[in-house]
């Protein structure tokens, strides 16, 4: 019996040898990454606003893995804090519209008014929920005219759980995060050390190893743009960390909601000599550079070019290819929409809930350089 046990002890540990040794079927994402396809810096990037929530609920696990199916450069996040401090991609501070948290009865009495941005809003604010919390909750589709297949299937994903999706990407993929509401979440949301949201922000980036200024290896490899429309954390992230950062602008008569400035400020060519030291481009609403009446668009301003004489890149936002939002002078053809930004405007990326559709205009209209 002993000789026995003896025999089936060494056999085990054979088997167990053979199996440690042996080669996986299926390497780790993190093994793959010398041979990934390299991100592509020959034409304006292909920004996932909110990953492809033209078609799939926004800032979703499956929104962002079909923007990257269908060609994304970037995926794009706005990033928000749970109540117990957790980093959460969300884009309202609210959570009424993109959510099924009206049928969480639980969460009835949640109901507050906070200031935002100079006025009172009403809601479910995201900030009073715990992440535990926040996971019961299912997302829903922002508009009404698009698929409404996958409202109450997906949850809300943490910024960790988001740069996962592109570090495990079949390609390298690049984030496009950006520092949402700072001055709301700084005033409701405390963190230990002292540390305040943007803090936590940029070390939860370095955790993940992204690092590196635009364009070295080590952005190549992981490539990242932080941005946000409070010049204030830009600037206070400016020493924290050497990653490419874009400075948000809005509408004509919004103005910064840390610092009260408005556009004509913003966008002057004083201004760009001062925000030029702490980022590497601006992210205007698309309307502001090429004013729209009457669903035609107009004369183009001189903000792209001035822009870029001050060295500036210039990613707008944001293009759907619903007929609402295609203006007449594109007779409703979001590639002709996309031809005229690109070739006649000259921007160097842009945000679409479509990514898809801009995938396949460049690689139609663009030569691929070998790598």
């Amino acid at each position: 019996m002993a000789v026995a046990n003896s025999s089936c002890t060494i056999f085990c540990f054979v088997l167990l040898f053979i199996g440690c040794s042996a080669r996986r079927l299926y390497p780790l994402p993190s093994e793959n990454e010398s041979t990934k396809k390299p991100l592509q810096t020959f034409r304006p990037f292909n920004v996932a606003h909110r990953g492809s929530n033209g078609e799939i609920p926004e800032e979703t696990t499956p929104a962002y893995l079909r923007a990257i199916e269908e060609g994304a450069d970037f995926i794009e996040t706005d990033i928000l804090s749970s109540k117990d401090g957790v980093l959460m991609c969300f884009h309202d501070v609210t959570l009424d519209d993109t959510t099924d948290v009206a049928e969480h009865k639980e969460f009835a009495n949640r109901v507050k008014t906070y200031e935002v941005e100079g006025a009172n809003k009403t809601g479910l604010f995201i900030f009073d929920f715990t992440l535990k919390e926040l996971k019961t909750l299912r997302t829903k589709q922002r508009f009404e005219f698009r698929d409404q297949q996958y409202n109450g299937k997906y949850p809300l994903i943490t910024f960790e759980e988001y740069i996962q999706i592109a570090i495990d990407a079949p390609r390298v993929v690049g984030i496009y995060p950006e520092i949402k509401n700072p001055v709301l979440m700084n005033q409701h949301v405390k963190w230990p050390k002292g540390k305040i949201f943007e803090d936590v922000f940029v070390e939860t980036l370095k955790k993940y190893g992204y690092k590196g200024s635009y364009l070295t290896k080590e952005w190549l490899r992981q490539p990242c743009f932080i941005q946000s429309f409070a010049p204030s954390s830009l600037v206070h992230i400016h020493n924290k960390t050497d990653l490419p950062k874009i400075f948000l602008i809005d509408d004509v008569d919004v103005t910064t909601q840390d610092t009260n400035q408005t556009y004509a400020e913003i966008t002057s060519d004083h201004y760009f000599d001062y925000i030029k030291e702490y980022v590497v481009g601006i992210g205007p609403w698309k309307d502001t550079i090429v004013p729209v009446k009457d669903n035609y668009v107009l004369t183009p301003t001189d903000l792209v070019s001035r822009a870029h004489t001050h060295n500036l890149q210039v990613h707008p936002y944001t293009f759907r290819n619903e007929n609402k939002y295609l203006h007449f002078n594109f007779s409703l053809d979001p590639y002709m929409e996309y031809d005229y930004w690109i070739n006649t405007i000259g921007v160097d990326g842009l945000f679409t809930d479509f990514t898809g559709s801009l995938h396949h205009y460049q690689e139609w209209t663009s030569q691929s350089p070998t790598y």
